[in-house]
């Protein structure tokens, strides 16, 4: 990769992170996010004001989902989202950490997929590698370190099965908001 190449992308990062979210109307940091950084967001979806996402691509998200205000989304290694997600306020999505064990501190990329109908609540942190399964709920403040079950409700640090949750999930998502 040319040096010129990678300030450009790290440009259109600082951009997307420090100007486009802030940016009160959702349609222009929609174009931005689709049409610069090259992100794969499904139809009626909603990604709230100050939004950070850490690299360009390797993120794409379902029809009718949402990602609220002050979210970390660390696509460096691939982030898919199903349709009808709801991801609350301050919640970070993390794809890459190091290797503790390894005296070089290498660094490791795992993909991280959030199956349709899931709720994320306020401030989870979803860690590297991670499953969320279809119709399942993480609760606020969760750590969530390995793969969540289908239709289960999990919360704690590390995050663990509390509850399940009905199969028969029906409903669409439609949360907009102006200045948002």
């Amino acid at each position: 990769m040319s040096k010129i190449h990678f300030l450009g992308g790290e440009f259109l990062r600082y951009c997307s992170n420090h100007l486009i979210n802030k940016i009160p109307f959702h349609s222009i940091r929609l174009f931005f996010y689709r049409h610069f950084l090259g992100l794969e967001i499904g139809n009626n979806s909603y990604i709230f004001m100050e939004v950070c996402f850490d690299s360009r691509r390797n993120f794409c998200m379902g029809d009718n989902s949402v990602i609220n205000q002050k979210c970390c989304i660390d696509n460096r290694g691939r982030i898919e989202i199903g349709k009808n997600v709801s991801i609350s306020p301050e919640v970070c999505i993390i794809t890459a950490d190091h290797d503790l064990q390894n005296a070089r501190f290498v660094g490791r990329i795992r993909p991280v997929f959030i199956d349709d109908y899931v709720f994320i609540g306020m401030r989870a942190l979803i860690l590297p590698g991670v499953k969320i399964g279809e119709g399942s709920v993480v609760a606020a403040g969760a750590v969530v370190t390995k793969d969540v079950l289908p239709y289960t409700i999990v919360a704690g640090v590390p995050a663990k099965l509390i509850s399940m949750r009905k199969k028969d999930l029906n409903y669409t998502i439609n949360y907009k908001r102006f200045f948002s």
